[in-house]
């Protein structure tokens, strides 16, 4: 019971702290262009010039 006493705390406090990095996450933008990346693969880069 005594282990009860401390886990609850602790795991309630971990979920907090990951409910806060993700609404940080959310507000510097990390979310903002999940196509960019997966778009710019596909586009030949600029500064190789001709390939043979």
């Amino acid at each position: 019971m005594n282990n009860l006493l401390i886990l609850i705390p602790v795991a309630l406090g971990l979920g907090a702290l990951g409910l806060i990095a993700f609404i940080w996450s959310l507000k510097t933008g990390q979310f903002d262009d999940l196509d960019g990346a997966a778009e710019r693969i596909l586009e030949k880069d600029p500064s190789e010039g001709s390939e043979r």
